[in-house]
């Protein structure tokens, strides 16, 4: 930790030895040893907010519990709460400095939290920074803690609070969605299956299934959360409760629920909680979850856009950027390029989590940093992909109508539509002729007496074509003859089922 001569500094001590702090620092020589042990991400715990006002929390409810139980004094108590509360409250959080990734399972960042929370609390007693001996970060702000029940408490709360807004985006996201759905319900076009013409539908179909998809991991997230509300506070080191009182986890439990808002229980096995992180290995797989349905719907959104003249060309994204530095004109899907690449780094951080997971030996997993950085990074990196996928894309889209209408008219897809009616083989035959002449199908099918024209316009309609109505009438089985030919029982050329 680099400081020039002109820098005013404050002494601290631990059992290594001496430091020199920065005055105005509310951090001391736990995090200055941190800061030189582990410049890897040069990324700060103060990039995830959440993370670091659920470090505040524990240490506000952890404060009242050891009021209440009597192991520490009222007045620092009280000094403890209201310095965690300036925290949660937005305070202070730039003195978070300890880097994402560091070793120690989480101790640093413990630290960092116990002597940012304790000079502020000296700050409001009217003390000086580094006056540990009037209020101590480990003595009075870490009592009845260890790194290893508050670190993974702290994850689990600032986890289930991220959470909430990443919802927030995934319902706007869905609600996007389904706007284009009800926008674009009458727009006939060509449905695919393994990349080739199937039957139609309407584009507003299309879009709902992307809204229905987004649901479904709406809930599925949601369902996931309470994994996080089973927490070992009051295990201590590894879940032994060593140290603690015996009437301090339930103290520290009934504060956290009401500081907290979550339904949170105390695990009924501490020691296993302590050591067993796959809590977090569940909801990071269903994180990446959420991240593969969306790429897969932005590659269909690229797919769709693709073009605009020897594409697809169905629908449009709005231009958002200069495509190239050589072809003018040229506009790239940019947006859902970006929310691509973010799925992939959700998928590449849930596979560091399961590893770092199945890695963890004995009473305690040492990698809980990684874990934790890896989900927060998946969490915020995916709710803004949401958010701009939503107001720089999807809230733009439009259909491009006339090619989509022309591309169904000249589909030989819209025969099977027509199968009930006049048989598989025939349907086949005509479809065949079709591609060949490029003939419209319901030409041919009156042409070969199989139907009249009013019975092929009303079952090509976009209603039926789409199955927003179906035939209700009873449909005569077609057979076809030893020459191939379609044989139609009597009445059969009038069918309007």
């Amino acid at each position: 930790m680099a400081m020039d001569a002109t820098t005013r500094t404050r002494t601290e001590t631990d059992s290594l030895g001496s430091v020199e702090i920065p005055e105005d620092a509310y951090w001391g020589v736990h995090t200055a040893r941190a800061l030189e042990n582990f410049p890897i991400s040069m990324r700060p715990i103060s990039v995830y907010k959440d993370l670091v006002a659920a470090l505040a929390m524990v240490k506000q409810a952890s404060a009242r519990a050891n009021r209440e139980i009597g192991v520490l004094s009222p007045a620092k108590a009280d000094l403890i709460d209201r310095a965690a509360q300036l925290v949660i409250d937005g305070q202070f959080h730039d003195q978070f400095v300890v880097g994402v990734v560091q070793g120690g399972a989480g101790t640093s960042t413990n630290m960092n939290a116990n002597e940012v929370i304790t000079n502020i609390a000296l700050e409001l007693a009217g003390r000086e920074k580094g006056d540990y001996a009037y209020l101590s970060p480990i003595d009075d702000t870490n009592r009845s803690q260890s790194t290893n029940d508050v670190y993974p408490t702290a994850i689990k709360l600032g986890l289930s609070l991220d959470l909430l807004t990443l919802l927030e985006e995934l319902d706007l996201l869905r609600g996007a969605f389904l706007a284009k759905a009800v926008e674009f319900h009458d727009v006939l076009k060509v449905g695919r299956t393994q990349l080739q013409d199937a039957v139609p539908m309407t584009l507003g179909q299309e879009f709902n299934g992307f809204a229905t998809t987004l649901g479904e991991d709406y809930h599925r997230l949601k369902e996931n959360a309470y994994l996080l509300y089973e927490i070992n506070m009051g295990a201590t080191a590894i879940g032994t409760g060593i140290t603690t009182h015996r009437d301090y986890g339930h103290a520290v439990l009934r504060h956290l629920r009401e500081i907290s808002g979550l339904d949170l229980e105390t695990a009924t096995d501490l020691v296993e909680s302590t050591s067993d992180t796959g809590a977090f290995m569940s909801f990071s797989s269903t994180l990446k979850r959420n991240a593969i349905k969306l790429s897969k719907i932005c590659n269909d959104l690229r797919l769709l856009s693709s073009g605009p003249q020897a594409g697809f060309g169905e629908i449009n994204l709005p231009a958002r950027q200069a495509g190239s530095s050589i072809m003018p004109g040229k506009v790239n899907p940019v947006i859902p390029e970006v929310v691509n690449q973010v799925a992939f780094a959700v998928a590449g951080a849930d596979l560091t989590v399961t590893m770092a997971v199945e890695s963890g030996q004995l009473q305690l997993n040492a990698f809980e940093p990684i874990i934790a950085h890896s989900i927060f990074q998946s969490i915020t990196w995916m709710r803004r992909a949401m958010r701009t996928l939503r107001l720089n894309c999807v809230d733009g889209i439009s259909a491009n109508r006339e090619r989509l209408g022309a591309m169904v008219g000249a589909s030989v897809g819209v025969v099977t539509a027509l199968t009930p009616f006049i048989g598989y083989a025939a349907a086949a035959a005509l479809a065949k002729t079709a591609l060949l002449t490029g003939r419209n199908v319901g030409d041919l099918v009156v042409e070969a007496g199989l139907m009249t024209r009013d019975a092929v316009d009303k079952q090509l309609s976009p209603a039926r074509l789409s199955g927003l109505e179906t035939a209700t009438a009873t449909i005569p089985i077609m057979f076809v003859d030893e020459a191939g030919f379609a044989n139609i029982p009597q009445g059969r050329a009038d069918a309007q089922a």
